[in-house]
């Protein structure tokens, strides 16, 4: 098997556990394998279709990295609110005595906390965020 093959083989293999894991670092080595399929397509070494995608995947890992820190916040385990669906608003008919909420939201049925504890009243209210399968929501 030629060595080109087996770099856009491994690429592709890294691209599809990236899609079941979500992670992003595994897309950005399989553009470093990627480089080093190019390099054995330009006719390079094997030390150099290495050296390529170990650089090429490491830079793009690192700038990855960067750029994730300066848009989402620095801090290891800061709370980042990147929910999708805060902001988004839902009318609340009525309180349970577990200070709880039915709410219909996306065509389906949640159940909503309120975010201070207690619950202000029915009507109009902003989810705060999604915490598993319940809206933490606050008034408007």
């Amino acid at each position: 098997m030629a060595d080109s093959t087996t770099w856009w083989l491994l690429a592709g293999a890294a691209v599809a556990v990236e899609l079941l894991t979500g992670t992003f670092y595994l897309l950005m080595l399989g553009i470093g394998m990627a480089a080093g399929a190019l390099a054995a397509h330009a006719g390079a070494g094997i030390s150099t279709q290495l050296v390529a995608a170990a650089v090429i995947g490491g830079g793009a890992v690192a700038a990855w990295h960067v750029l994730r820190k300066r848009r989402f916040g620095g801090t290891p385990g800061a709370s980042t609110n990147m929910d999708l669906d805060a902001g988004e608003q839902v009318v609340i008919d009525a309180w349970g005595a577990d200070n709880t909420a039915s709410v219909r939201y996306r065509g389906a049925l949640w159940k909503a906390v309120p975010a201070g504890g207690a619950p202000q009243g029915p009507g109009l209210h902003r989810v705060r965020e999604v915490d598993g399968t319940r809206l933490v929501v606050e008034k408007i």
